[in-house]
């Protein structure tokens, strides 16, 4: 029975990618390329060293995204804005943890606290117009995202721009460079080899790793957990058993904008360019979280799956242009792996609803005994 269920959880995603591939080899056909040759050099960037660091560095931020996004899932709320925090949290994170007078060893913490605060109060506004007035989180977070947005351009020009004359040459609006005591090490001392191109293995998925266990331990190991994952299942069933809804829905929010509010920090105490920059800071990162939750299923481990995968098919778009192929075959890939895992979680969740019913029945209401069965003691025929 368990080994069932493994299965059935384990056909929608393959089921998703194989529809993908299907579809990919379609299109390709159809525009005149080689499938053999697409699928044969991105099956040679799962062998190179340089893009395998590139795709764990890329799906560390993709992580934190989904995970943020997830937690909300959990409690049956839509976080649609996790883009808006993340943003809004790395502005003011990269600002203060650049301006404040803080001794190198406490930089980096106050960078990660900064953003996280940031975050958590953003979101909890949404999760305060959802608790206490009715307002939709969907609709609440989509405003805020346009706010959030807005805030941040006006933060970066008005206090936290670098007006050196380093920023002058670069033409760059950003804030100023985090100091190398506020910094995430390189972790290049774990990878066998010298990797080609000075590409760096980056700290920041150590962090991301500590948001998955984070995150296990909240939702499956905890009574918070426990509650939340009530209330979002069976809110009025929850309430009866003592469980505050709103004190709920509002936390839930809160702890879900504090992990998004990591997300961006990969640019900023990860990587260079160790700053906000309004034209290079990566954007999108908050719906991409949305679509690798579903496709990883909230699952901490299945998100992971799904970070990778994403990150993998994002960085196959260069090498893809280089060789003069359609770097878009694999934007197509990732839409049709989110259409059909959607779907193809449907399909197994009904097929798994059917069985367990089946085997209710079963047990529950054996078949009443016919003409053959042996009549009860004392009782002629």
């Amino acid at each position: 029975m368990k080994l069932d269920r493994v299965l059935l959880s384990l056909a929608a995603p393959a089921l998703a990618i194989a529809l993908a591939l299907a579809v990919s080899t379609a299109v390709l056909v159809l525009s005149g390329n080689s499938p053999a040759e697409v699928f044969s050099l991105l099956g040679d960037q799962t062998t190179q060293l340089g893009e395998i660091v590139k795709t764990i560095n890329r799906a560390g931020p993709y992580y934190i995204s989904a995970v943020a996004v997830a937690i909300g899932f959990k409690m049956k709320l839509f976080n649609i804005g996790v883009e808006g925090q993340y943003r809004l949290a790395g502005v003011v994170a990269a600002g203060l943890g650049f301006a404040l007078p803080l001794p190198s060893y406490l930089r980096l913490v106050g960078i990660l606290a900064i953003a996280v605060l940031v975050g958590s109060a953003w979101a909890g506004l949404a999760g305060a117009l959802r608790a206490y007035r009715g307002v939709s989180e969907v609709i609440a977070t989509i405003m805020l995202n346009a706010i959030a947005l807005g805030l941040t351009a006006f933060l970066l020009t008005r206090y936290f721009k670098d007006e050196s004359e380093a920023a002058q040459v670069d033409f760059a609006t950003r804030t100023g460079r985090i100091p190398q005591g506020g910094r995430m090490p390189d972790l290049d001392w774990l990878i066998p080899g010298e990797v080609p191109g000075g590409v760096s293995l980056n700290a920041f998925i150590l962090l991301a790793v500590a948001v998955g266990v984070g995150y296990w331990l909240l939702i499956w190991r905890s009574r918070f957990g426990y509650d939340l994952r009530a209330s979002g299942a069976n809110p009025w069933a929850a309430r009866a058993s003592g469980v505050d809804a709103k004190r709920m829905t509002v936390l839930a929010m809160v702890i879900s904008g504090g992990v998004a509010g990591l997300v961006g920090l990969s640019s900023i105490v990860g990587s260079a360019p160790y700053s906000y920059t309004e034209e290079s800071f990566l954007a999108g990162l908050g719906f991409t979280g949305i679509a690798i939750a579903l496709l990883g299923r909230n699952n901490p481990v299945g998100i992971a799956f799904g970070a990778l995968l994403w990150s993998f098919m994002d960085i196959a778009k260069t090498p893809l242009s280089r060789a003069d192929l359609p770097r878009e075959i694999t934007t197509i890939m990732q839409g049709v792996i989110v259409l059909s895992v959607v779907i193809a979680y449907q399909v197994v969740e009904r097929v798994s609803e059917r069985r367990e019913a089946a085997i209710t029945a079963q047990a529950t209401d054996p078949d009443p005994p016919g003409d053959d069965a042996p009549a009860p003691s004392g009782v002629t025929a």
